[in-house]
């Protein structure tokens, strides 16, 4: 079963927080999700075999990972536009491998969690627009656009646009 998401406030010195911000750039993430990947993967050595918590974490890792290396593969390849975070998802979505991936990371079963299913994929359209330099499309008023989908993995993204 997949827990509701806690949130913790950490005091670091200076010095710590820009080595880990340096640490969590060359990495190609933002210093929260980083952070999050370090405490998971202290979790995840320190488990017994078998655990169900750290197989959901290895998971949810996999996922984000081959979902991050599919978006830096296509912005390689010049195919971005503003609907990059569905064509990854797509892309992704098609291998066998991912799916039962991504159905361990939010619970597995026949219906996994709804909450669980809504925060891993906005952690990977996160980690999909950090990795394609982008940011999310605004209106003339400057409200972010989404789209919404039917039949794919995601519901709803954001639209995006190239970075400045």
């Amino acid at each position: 079963m997949v827990a509701a998401a806690n949130k913790i406030t950490v005091i670091l010195e200076t010095d710590v927080r820009r080595q880990l911000a340096a640490q969590a750039r060359a990495e190609g993430m933002d210093i929260a999700p980083f952070l999050v990947k370090i405490v998971e993967n202290h979790v995840i050595a320190g488990a017994p075999e078998d655990d169900p918590l750290a197989s959901r974490l290895l998971a949810k890792r996999a996922v984000l990972d081959r979902a991050v290396t599919i978006a830096r593969d296509a912005v390689e390849s010049g195919d971005f536009d503003e609907h990059f975070i569905l064509n990854v998802m797509k892309k992704a979505s098609q291998n066998v491998e991912f799916i039962s991936l991504y159905e361990t990371a939010v619970g597995g079963g026949e219906r996994p969690a709804r909450s669980a299913r809504a925060a891993l994929n906005q952690q990977m359209a996160r980690q999909i627009k950090r990795a394609a330099g982008a940011r999310s499309k605004r209106d003339e008023r400057g409200k972010i656009l989404r789209a919404q989908v039917q039949d794919e993995i995601i519901t709803s993204y954001t639209l995006l646009d190239r970075a400045a």
